[in-house]
């Protein structure tokens, strides 16, 4: 199986059931970020593009909506099966494109298709409520669909994204509009080849573009739900942009997230978690890595002569080779902005205590690789510790006093993920319930659960996902009053 073989036929928008050419022909680059092969070309949809996708999306949800919702969940349980048929090529085709292990990228085909699952296998949970008014009256509330729903993904999990994150609003009944990201678009094309067929044309739509695109889609009133996961500058430009429609908003944005190790928790479990929460596979780009670790001053010697040994499974490689289990960074403006981080904490005095280099193998020499990278003695002050790199860099902090390491991990702006490592039942339970981030683990870290509410607290986001909430947030209540006739 080669990557020539898996790229998509298509490099056109595809909407209404079909594929359409930019209106201005314009078009970029998709290329492999491990060797800077050009894998092919992208449509680059301007704003007159989205005009033209969004029409065809209402009119998609006028037949979508009007489909009864067990066969919805039946053609949504079809769409799982097709992925999960072409599972191993389109995880190729994701980890060529977007620089991720393909054994990880074999995982998040997975999700994508047990999400479809999970959301269809909820239709009938939309329900309204009956409110009693007394025998004269019966008055009820019902769910419908909202209209076209715009989600604009990132480039941590491409095909994922664009896949699962279509589940809950099909299921609601309404049709929907995936802006996939721009270095990572050619996995989205190839779903639309694989599943535009399976439903009503207009239903289900990819709008690749850049930022004008996801602007349109964000502010046009034709649009009745705009979501992002992406960075908090976008998503606070996201929120902007549909505030003048009063469009309600999905944002899962970036993280600071902080891993909590107390004295009574085993150093080699802390050590093996710090890199398991730090996603090392996807270069640490991820927005629920625990990049920010902080450690008892009583384990912490004995977690950092640790580290390095669950670490050394992490090297960088050719994302392709099912051998490899550490990848490339996604772009070049990307690989830079991690490297000058690396400068900022050895110039603001961290300790370089592994990686932080380019990797020395040749056969890596074009490709945008960094070695798994840990500072140590890092303090909050720090700008490693307060900002989002969105790279492969642990920062590990020493603490003593309970209440002040609290008030660092709380300190930032961000509030989404909090891995906690105790045996202390009442620890576990007082510090989940002081730290302020959407989704808490203890003794556990980076996995997620179908059905468990994913999203985060502050400058993190707003909404929930993975759940019927999320479900839920792609429809709105009407009440409805009957009075009877004596």
């Amino acid at each position: 199986m080669t990557i020539e073989s898996l790229l998509p036929v298509h490099q056109d928008l595809y909407y209404g059931g079909a594929w359409h050419p930019p209106k201005e022909g314009q078009y970029i680059e998709s290329r492999d970020p491990a060797t800077g092969r050009m894998l092919g070309t992208v449509a680059l949809g301007d704003p007159a593009d989205m005009e033209a996708v969004i029409a065809a999306a209402r009119a998609g949800f006028e037949t979508w909506r009007a489909v009864p919702p067990m066969e919805r969940a039946r053609i949504l349980r079809e769409i799982a099966a097709v992925i999960r048929r072409n599972g191993d090529a389109l995880a190729l085709l994701d980890s060529a494109d977007g620089g991720n292990p393909v054994k990880e990228m074999a995982r998040d085909v997975e999700t994508a298709a047990a999400s479809f699952e999970f959301f269809a296998g909820l239709v009938t949970e939309m329900k309204g409520d009956s409110i009693p008014m007394g025998p004269s009256s019966v008055n009820f509330t019902t769910r419908e669909p909202l209209g076209v729903v715009a989600r604009i993904v990132a480039f941590n999990h491409p095909f994922m994204f664009t896949a699962a994150k279509a589940a809950a609003p099909l299921a609601a009944g309404n049709s929907v509009i995936m802006k996939p990201p721009e270095v990572a678009s050619l996995s989205a094309l190839r779903l639309a080849e694989l599943i535009g067929h399976l439903l009503p044309p207009g239903v289900f739509n990819i709008a690749t573009g850049a930022r004008d695109a996801g602007a349109t889609l964000a502010s046009h009133p034709g649009i009745a739900m705009v979501t992002l996961i992406g960075s908090v500058p976008t998503g606070r430009a996201v929120m902007r942009a549909a505030a003048d429609t009063l469009k309600p908003v999905l944002l899962e944005l970036g993280g600071k997230n902080a891993l909590i190790a107390f004295p009574d928790a085993d150093p080699d479990e802390v050590a093996k978690a710090m890199v398991a929460g730090m996603n090392f596979g996807w270069c640490g780009q991820s927005c629920g890595s625990t990049s920010r670790a902080f450690v008892h001053d009583d384990l912490y010697a004995a977690v950092l002569d640790r580290l390095k040994e669950h670490i050394a499974p992490f090297r960088p490689g050719i994302p392709t080779d099912p051998a490899t289990t550490m990848g490339a960074i996604v772009s070049e403006p990307q690989h830079q902005r991690v490297l000058r981080y690396i400068d900022i904490a050895k110039e603001d005095g961290a300790r370089l205590f592994h990686g932080g280099r380019r990797p020395e193998d040749p056969a890596l020499a074009k490709g945008f690789f960094v070695e798994p990278t840990v500072f140590a003695d890092v303090t909050q002050t720090m700008r490693i510790a307060r900002e989002e790199v969105f790279g492969p860099i642990l920062s590990v902090l020493r603490w003593r006093d309970e209440a002040a390491m609290l008030a660092d991990v709380n300190s930032v702006e961000y509030g989404l993920t909090c891995s906690i490592w105790t045996n202390d039942l009442n620890a576990a339970h007082r510090t989940g319930q002081r730290v302020e981030a959407g989704y808490v683990w203890v003794n556990e870290t980076g996995k997620h659960f179908l059905g468990a509410p994913f999203g985060g607290f502050k400058q993190s986001g707003i909404g929930r996902e993975e759940c019927l909430g999320e479900l839920l947030s792609f429809t709105r209540e009407k009440n409805i009053h009957i009075r009877l006739r004596a």
